[in-house]
């Protein structure tokens, strides 16, 4: 059985990632508003990917029989800088949720939750790439300083990202059963 403190740290995390996912709506908007349509293709999936790790979340504590009880979400900025700043900002906020995320892991670890200790693996996993991801562009956007060209070659690239389901999750309404912890 599952403690209540980490069934309220969990549904803590979802409303994070809805956060997320809502931080990088606002800047795919604005990125489409400002003519960096690959950026803005970039931060859309990243919209989707962070609306999957809610719904990854969602799921366990649904699985396990527990109420998931969502809270409010605060309002994103909605105008940056430069592309650059945006990308600082989205590495600066991936380090916050990898932070959660340890603390998540903390928690399960003193609660001596194992199952959610090992589902949460996952997320320490996922939150290595994202930072990973945000730093690669960072450089290369560093590297390009106010060269414009180099700055639409960086979109052209950006443009090419696409979401992919992972496959060990299935979302509501599709047939066949998530892979445990999923």
């Amino acid at each position: 059985m599952i403690n209540k403190n980490m069934i309220a740290a969990l549904n803590k995390q979802i409303t994070e990632e809805i956060y997320s996912a809502y931080l990088y709506l606002s800047m795919s908007s604005y990125c489409s508003y400002i003519g960096l349509k690959g950026a803005s293709v970039w931060f859309f999936v990243q919209t989707q990917e962070e609306m999957t790790h809610a719904y990854r979340l969602q799921h366990y504590i649904a699985r396990l029989g527990e109420e998931v009880v969502l809270g409010a979400i605060k309002k994103p900025p909605t105008e940056f800088k430069s592309l650059t700043h945006m990308y600082e900002e989205a590495l600066k906020h991936e380090k916050f949720i990898t932070a959660c995320i340890s603390d998540l892991v903390n928690l399960a670890v003193a609660e001596k939750d194992r199952s959610t200790e090992a589902f949460l693996q996952w997320f320490v996993n996922e939150q290595v790439e994202e930072e990973e991801n945000d730093m690669d562009v960072l450089a290369k956007l560093r590297l390009a300083g106010k060269d414009g060209s180099a700055l639409l070659m960086i979109d052209n690239e950006l443009a090419t990202r696409t979401f992919v389901l992972a496959p060990d999750l299935t979302l509501p309404g599709q047939a066949g059963a998530a892979a445990a912890g999923a």
